[in-house]
């Protein structure tokens, strides 16, 4: 069945799938250098459409096929009346038959080559076609130096496929790489450019399908999933007419050691504005009379132990479990007997530090929203090594913990057993601040309350709340964006039907 534009921005693939991709098409067309005369043909006109005034063009190549697709691009620019350098490492003459073909067509079109010294010509942008989604380690030290050099340019750069020196499968970013303006990419999006420091090095990024088919994905398997706004409607359809606070779940939100009570308050409100019929807190006994100045439609409650949070665990729906819940005696008693419960459940902040230092049997379809910092103590090692390989992480922590895992961070990662992960293709640098994670475990909750399955609960309740921050950030900026100034638009996006 073949793809349509929707399909090919959701779903995201990885180099060996896109090789097998390449494959069929060649066969198919016959001609395995068509492929490059449409990605050089794409990459010039993104040149043009996004600085058509440029006159001076470098186009960094490599020796493989991405190279090929610099050198097509520079013989358009050759031919359009630009002043064009391709520039290339002494060992990168084109190596592959294709790129072999395209830099003879750019010589024959009068385009000059001039092997990198130190410095790159003037130019008004750079192309990087160095090494596309071939790069599976650190460049080499002459690279690295060709790399630096595209930096210091201090032009816009545009990157073909994938910014060099990130992985495209991973997103892992090796030092340096490309800080691309705008990358295109080829075929189909890959996995790597949606998370972590990779959405900083590959800029704005553009899909050229080089007008390939669904049938040539027959049979291939994405490697995730990128999710959008636009999405939401999937899993927030309009209510029925007789629905009662009842049938709308019960969420009891527990944490708020002396000191912290604010964190349980965001994720108590956040709970509520994402549709909960009846919200619960069960806090320090010293919150409660703020907690209900603030927030007079949460039933809030002191408790001392576990055992006077029985009852409030016996009437819960879903759980809530960890805002400011501390790691002290009180906050392990509490996590302990919501473990115990069995009850949906939703673990952040202390309960995942009180998970790491003390394990204990998840509840089934637990829930658990680390930061990468958490996920290292969760997973015991470093969080650069979790930042490396995003992917990895949340599949990681998802089979230790048996859990659906939400890897919070710069394109949000939701992992479970047996589930393709989804990328949370929303939210902004101004959410990087304490309590939006409370916040986050408020929506997660909610959803989870008013029946929605874990996977699907985690998968929404990111968006929403992502969402939420880019409308909130749009509406006054990023920088001092609050947690609280996301709860009316979680309302309007929790309301989609209504939010058009």
């Amino acid at each position: 069945m073949p793809h349509d534009a929707a399909t090919f921005t959701s779903a995201l693939y990885d180099a060996a799938a896109l090789r097998v991709v390449e494959a069929r098409a060649a066969q198919t067309l016959g001609d395995a250098f068509e492929l490059m005369r449409r990605a050089g043909q794409a990459a010039w006109r993104e040149l043009l459409a996004h600085w058509p005034q440029a006159q001076r063009v470098v186009v960094v190549c490599g020796p493989g096929n991405n190279g090929g697709d610099g050198y097509v691009l520079a013989r358009h620019a050759q031919e359009s009346g630009r002043e064009v350098r391709v520039v290339h490492l002494p060992a990168h003459e084109p190596r592959s038959e294709l790129a072999r073909r395209a830099a003879q067509e750019y010589v024959a079109a009068g385009g000059v080559a001039v092997v990198f010294e130190d410095a790159l010509p003037a130019a008004d942008v750079v192309v990087d076609a160095l090494f596309g989604i071939g790069l599976t380690r650190a460049p080499e030290p002459a690279a690295q130096a060709l790399i630096e050099a595209v930096n210091a340019r201090h032009v816009p750069v545009l990157a073909l496929d994938v910014p060099s020196g990130v992985d495209g499968d991973s997103g892992r970013v090796y030092r340096p790489a490309v800080l691309a303006d705008r990358t295109i990419e080829f075929i189909a999006c890959k996995s790597g450019l949606r998370t972590g420091a990779a959405l900083d090095h590959a800029g704005a990024v553009s899909l050229a399908s080089l007008d390939l088919t669904g049938e040539l994905f027959e049979g291939i398997l994405p490697v995730a999933q990128r999710l959008s706004a636009i999405e939401l409607p999937r899993w927030l359809a309009p209510r029925r007419r007789d629905s009662h606070k009842g049938s709308n779940g019960r969420v009891l939100c527990i944490g708020g050691e002396l000191g912290s009570g604010g964190a349980i308050m965001l994720c108590a409100e956040a709970a509520l504005r994402s549709g909960a019929g009846l919200v619960e807190v069960a806090t320090r006994e010293r919150h409660v009379a703020p907690l209900l100045a603030r927030l007079p439609e949460a039933m809030a409650h002191g408790v001392d132990d576990g055992e006077s949070l029985q009852r409030a665990l016996d009437r819960a729906d879903a759980i809530a479990l960890g805002p400011g819940l501390g790691t002290q005696a009180w906050g392990l008693s509490l996590f302990e007997r919501t473990i115990a419960s069995g009850k949906p459940l939703l673990l952040d902040a202390d309960a995942l530090n009180l998970l790491a230092a003390h394990p204990l049997a998840l509840p089934a379809d637990a829930v658990i929203t680390p930061h990468p910092g958490e996920a290292a103590r969760l997973l015991g090692i470093s969080t650069a090594q979790v930042q490396e390989d995003r992917f990895a992480a949340a599949r990681a922590l998802s089979e230790r913990y048996a859990c659906v895992a939400v890897l919070k961070g710069a394109g949000t990662i939701v992992a479970a057993t047996h589930e393709t992960p989804r990328v949370i293709a929303a939210g902004n640098p101004g959410m990087a601040v304490g309590g939006m994670g409370d916040v986050l475990s408020g929506v997660i909750a909610a959803l989870r309350a008013q029946g929605v399955d874990a996977f699907e609960a985690a998968s929404c309740g990111a968006l929403l709340h992502a969402a939420a921050g880019d409308a909130a950030a749009h509406d006054g900026g990023e920088r001092g964006l609050l947690p609280s100034d996301l709860m009316p638009w979680l309302r309007h996006y929790a309301n989609p039907e209504s939010a058009r």
